[in-house]
């Protein structure tokens, strides 16, 4: 069979010799790779900036998917990963220690809230949410109860693309339909977002929580869910419940964490510690690939003892990789010594003002912000690949998905970078408003 060849990508009509070969190897995450063009051609990124091959610049509205919390390339960050390049790119945890995990576990102590005091490092946050159920799973093993295996997740939500962790996403949405069968089936409940829903989930939980491991939940954002926002009177009810019903919360920070709400974390603003926090994206500022689980002092203690099959059992190759721990040790000093909070509070200021005329547009339906986050949520996007070329056109890099147009910019970006995000939104969105 002749090797296939991607169509060229109208935004790019010459692409570089190494694009053009590496394109018919590479498989591309969430593509069709009989009909997706080439990819863009990125050769450098600096600050807010991602600078094509051909020398065009493009704003990054989404920070990379969520994790450059600083901007991209900055010098704190790559003077830390470069030193510790020269003194030990790797070593494994297993027999040795190092001391940016060790540094790194402590600081993630001190900033995480409550007794939040002890971590496992891994390298995705799908593979965090992952250990956080086999520790939710154990915890309760250790103790003796062996019923409680399962868990309750919310509509709406997502928590990652492995088997264990789509068991707890929305099972009608986007691919995880595909696994039907493949993954455990895990109990779904409404967010308890009114007194209806809290009286319907109350009952619910009732009713499992003899075999309720944990709830695993978002707090105040369902992200991949379409950007929901709900208040943190939501998550301090579910702390409630758990409390009530003997079973753990884990909150997966891995989006909101790190200044995006407006808090380092999103939890702060509902006044809880969660049992499990897990964390990735801008852990550390988008530089490399590092996650954290993060378990209170009890759910660790669960662990001690004389048994080792009481040991947690999980081991990453990679876990705690010291080019990766001294990146998130320089970001966390960076929102130590840096306005980062101050910072996502004017981006939501200048959002709320700036996005507030697409209310006007029509088939918007809404239009919201919190913290760093802004959201022009449509009736249905019908041609997002339309969206997401004129945003190039526009010099923005900004990809609607489901039914929002949305930004989630770096935290340091500037007044005016950020009004030709916003700007670019409008008149994007108004454009095609006038095509329909």
């Amino acid at each position: 069979m002749a090797a296939r060849i991607p169509p060229l990508n109208p935004l790019f009509p010459s692409p570089p010799d190494w694009l053009l070969e590496g394109a018919e190897h590479l498989w591309l995450p969430y593509s069709q790779m009989q009909t997706t063009p080439m990819t863009l051609p990125a050769v450098k990124t600096e600050g807010v900036r991602i600078t094509l091959a051909d020398g065009r610049e493009l704003i990054d509205g989404i920070s990379s998917w969520w994790t450059a919390a600083h901007g991209y390339n900055h010098p704190r960050i790559r003077e830390a990963v470069s030193r510790q390049l020269d003194a030990m790119p790797h070593i494994m945890l297993g027999g040795f220690a190092h001391e940016p995990a060790m540094r790194l576990a402590k600081r993630l102590a001190d900033v995480t809230p409550g007794d939040l005091a002890h971590t496992f490092f891994s390298e995705s946050g799908s593979v965090s949410v992952e250990i956080a159920m086999k520790m939710a799973v154990q915890y309760w093993l250790n103790q003796g109860k062996n019923g409680k295996t399962r868990f309750i997740s919310f509509r709406g939500g997502y928590h990652g693309d492995t088997i264990g962790t789509m068991s707890v996403c929305d099972p009608e949405e986007g691919m995880h339909t595909l696994f039907k069968g493949a993954i455990p089936q895990q109990l779904l409940a409404d967010l308890p977002v009114d007194r209806e829903k809290e009286a319907a989930l109350e009952a619910f939980i009732a009713g499992h929580a003899h075999e309720t491991a944990a709830i695993v939940t978002e707090p105040l954002v369902q992200g991949a869910g379409g950007m929901v926002f709900h208040e943190p009177a939501v998550l301090a009810k579910l702390r409630a419940l758990c409390d009530a019903h003997d079973i753990l919360l884990i909150v997966d920070e891995i989006f909101t964490g790190f200044g995006r709400t407006g808090t380092l974390f999103a939890c702060e603003q509902a006044g809880i510690v969660p049992d499990i926090m897990t964390l990735s994206k801008a852990l550390t500022g988008g530089t490399l690939a590092l996650a954290s689980t993060t378990a209170r002092k009890h759910v660790f203690e669960a662990f001690l003892g004389d048994d080792p099959g009481k040991a947690l059992m999980h081991g990453p190759t990679y876990t705690g990789n010291p080019l990766a721990c001294a990146a998130a040790l320089a970001s966390l000093e960076l929102f130590e010594e840096e306005p980062r909070l101050e910072q996502a509070r004017a981006i939501a200021a200048q959002m709320e003002e700036e996005l507030a005329p697409a209310r006007e547009i029509s088939r918007v339906k809404d239009v919201r912000v919190l913290g760093a986050l802004g959201v022009i949520e449509v009736d249905k996007l019908d041609d997002v690949n339309w969206f997401k070329q004129r945003f190039v056109e526009e010099g923005v890099w900004i990809r609607p998905f489901r039914n929002i147009i949305y930004i989630t910019p770096p935290l340091v970006t500037g007044k005016e970078d950020l009004s030709r995000l916003t700007g670019a939104m409008l008149k994007v969105t108004r454009e095609w408003a006038q095509r329909q």
